[in-house]
């Protein structure tokens, strides 16, 4: 993980602690898509009025619309007319003082990443830490069309994220974790992308470190994401990976502050029993002189502490109908 990773998890802006009325995000104009949360109202009384139509004034750090924001979903987007000067303008567009010019491009970015992947691929290295600027954006027009951006990129491009990975994934981490509802909601539809579309044997060694992080709300939105990933590997990969580490990783979920971390460290458990058990199955053609030796339970006890065995058999010896886990594929 990258040092400015880490710097950025550990000091959550105070902005991103707000309530969800104080940073919605608005358009000047409309845009095409779904609507969405809507117009950011507040007013600072510590700034300087404007007037606005000849008649009315209004505070200048706000944005004045009578439209709504609307943010665009992935199959609404519409192919580029120009796809040489969207290309051009990306760069400036993301970078950009202004935040509508700002939406705007991100929204190119994923027409480039549906529509013409290939174009766009050269630029990726400069592409996505602008991205990551958008996500730590305070105003959340801007950070959740970020989000979106960051879902359809992990969606067109998979391993090809993976040397950027790192501050993407702490920002996603943190956006999923604070009080704004959509932003969060957003943010989760985005890590379910990442570890959809991203291999589970690149994706799980960066996941790993945020499992230990110091705020429980991103170390259970880590072991959910971590959850999710490991039975992709299918059995032969979760064998190659090592049942022994991913067990360890679970056990130690399994006592952690939040529901979330325990309940993905149950599933995680419950994944990895069936494994072992049709892995074990399979390796022995005949009934061995001491069956218990190749158990669940005596490979739970030869790999953890006896208290961290004993709170997994209290899970994965439960009479659980066990459906629809790796075993089946």
């Amino acid at each position: 993980m990258s040092s400015n990773a880490l710097r950025d998890l550990n000091s959550v802006p105070a902005s991103e602690r707000k309530n969800d009325d104080s940073s919605k995000g608005c358009f000047t104009k409309p845009c095409n898509g779904n609507l969405n949360e809507n117009v950011e109202e507040k007013h600072n009384k510590n700034s300087p009025l404007i007037n606005v139509n000849g008649n009315e004034t209004v505070n200048a750090d706000v944005v004045v619309a009578n439209s709504e924001v609307e943010y665009i979903e992935s199959e609404n987007l519409s192919d580029l007319e120009d796809i040489d000067t969207c290309l051009k303008n990306l760069l400036p567009g993301l970078d950009s003082k202004d935040w509508v010019s700002v939406v705007e491009a991100l929204n190119n970015v994923r027409r480039l990443s549906i529509f013409h992947k290939e174009a766009m691929f050269d630029m990726l290295g400069n592409v996505i830490p602008l991205i990551v600027k958008s996500l730590k954006n305070p105003r959340s027009a801007v950070c959740k069309t970020a989000i979106m951006t960051s879902a359809d990129i992990f969606t067109a491009y998979n391993d090809h994220v993976v040397d950027s990975l790192d501050p993407l994934l702490v920002q996603l981490l943190l956006k999923s974790s604070q009080d704004k509802k959509f932003v969060c909601e957003a943010a989760e539809r985005a890590l379910e992308a990442m570890t959809t579309w991203v291999s589970p044997i690149a994706l799980l060694p960066k996941l790993q470190p945020y499992l230990k992080n110091r705020n429980p709300r991103i170390r259970a939105k880590a072991s959910m994401c971590f959850s999710r990933s490991v039975p992709l590997l299918g059995v032969e990969g979760i064998e190659t990976y090592g049942i022994d580490k991913l067990i360890e990783v679970a056990a130690s979920q399994l006592s952690d502050q939040l529901p979330e971390s325990r309940e993905a460290a149950r599933t995680l458990l419950l994944e990895l029993q069936t494994v072992y058990e049709k892995s074990h199955s399979h390796s022995s053609a005949t009934v061995p002189e001491h069956p218990e030796v190749g158990s669940w339970e005596h490979f739970c006890q030869s790999k953890l502490s006896p208290l961290s065995a004993q709170a997994v058999l209290r899970v994965t010896n439960t009479n659980v109908t066990r459906e629809g886990l790796v075993v089946g594929s």
